[in-house]
């Protein structure tokens, strides 16, 4: 996810076929789909510093439990090299690993290769690995994925997905995996899906972009990966609706990258507002009545009706092939020392109007996959 206001151009938009009218206006039910994912990074650190999560009538409970009891059945958790703030590494991931298959939900591993935020404006190297040689940077790569996801399996809870690169439009380990050498990246990417299924046999590995309404730039990406034969099994794209496109530009990129790529295709990331205001006194990423999608409110049945949509959009991919959504972050809420700067404990939250759960923490109507 990216804090950037991404309005790229992407292929033409179509008349918006009926089944999202009847979504918006909150008639339609949930397409159920193979993935119902959450990303759940944040969650350790928030109940560390206190935060309290509740059912939907108020009573305290564990999100993971909650999340699970609503149908979600998928978690995506992100990994840092050497976090500035102690999270997102090797003792979270394994806790949270214990903690989705205690529930039944398989696990969806997100490499960043950074120390903190990797996205299409950065893709900046961990401290330690900045006066590696290529070499050598390819070999940090391989141990470190192969760290965290044999770390799992030793456990026996076993990723089911690792995602090598988060929103790496760009390529990631810049400069050395930049696009501009798309052979560099592509070795950098096999070292990253060689690891994974090293350390787990038969994981699925996925590459993941933004502007998932682009199907132009995915196409391009795509094929540079393709004919330098870069080993995947998925194709993860985020698609936020305020930023990347209409539903069906979506719609045609994915069925259009399932079909010439024989993949399945995952959205990786998405998420929509229940309400503009804010709780932490920090200016939220979508505040204003302007940003929000036509014919989606920033409501409760708003932003269940998005979650229906984009499952919608992915039950119309041939052959089965659109997997399903993970939610990012429906857990963040505002908790005092959790916000956006990983470096500054007194940095706010600018997501929580975005969350699963209110400003008190309850369940709201979207945590309930149907």
């Amino acid at each position: 996810m990216h804090r950037r206001t991404l309005l790229r151009a992407g292929t033409a938009a179509l008349a918006a076929p009926a089944a999202f009218t009847a979504l918006a206006r909150g008639t339609a039910q949930a397409v159920p789909l193979p993935v119902q994912g959450v990303d759940l990074s944040s969650v350790p650190k928030a109940e560390d510093l206190g935060a309290v999560f509740r059912h939907a009538d108020g009573t305290p409970g564990d999100p993971v439990a909650i999340l699970a009891a609503g149908g979600a059945n998928h978690v995506r958790l992100k990994v840092w090299v050497s976090s500035p703030d102690g999270y997102h590494g090797l003792p979270q991931i394994l806790a949270m690993g214990q903690r989705a298959h205690a529930h039944g939900m398989r696990l969806l591993i997100d490499f960043h290769y950074s120390d903190s935020w990797a996205d299409p404006g950065q893709q900046n190297k961990p401290a330690a690995w900045t006066g590696l040689s290529f070499a050598d940077l390819e070999q940090a790569v391989y141990d470190h994925t192969h760290e965290i996801l044999s770390g799992l399996a030793r456990q026996g809870t076993p990723a089911a997905m690792a995602q090598i690169g988060n929103e790496i439009n760009g390529g990631l380990l810049w400069p050395d995996g930049s696009t501009a050498d798309f052979d560099a990246l592509a070795r950098l990417l096999t070292a990253g899906s060689r690891a994974a299924t090293d350390a787990t046999p038969g994981i699925e590995v996925a590459l993941h972009l933004a502007e998932g309404g682009d199907n132009p730039a995915t196409v391009w990406w795509f094929d540079n990966a393709v004919q330098r034969g870069v080993p995947f099994d998925v194709i993860a794209l985020s698609f936020y609706g305020y930023w990347h496109g209409t539903l069906d530009d979506l719609r045609i990129n994915a069925i259009d990258c399932a079909a010439r790529y024989e993949r399945d295709i995952v959205v990786a990331e998405t998420a929509y507002p229940f309400v503009l205001a804010d709780s932490d006194g920090h200016p939220n990423i979508i505040a204003d009545p302007s940003q929000l999608v036509p014919d989606f409110g920033a409501s409760l049945e708003g932003q269940a009706d998005w979650v229906r949509a984009v499952s919608q959009v992915l039950s119309e991919v041939p052959e089965g092939r659109g997997r399903g959504l993970y939610y990012w972050e429906p857990a963040w809420i505002a908790t005092p020392g959790n916000g956006w700067d990983p470096y500054d404990p007194a940095s706010g939250n600018a997501w929580e109007n975005q969350a699963f759960f209110d400003f008190q923490g309850r369940a709201l109507p979207a945590a309930t996959w149907r």
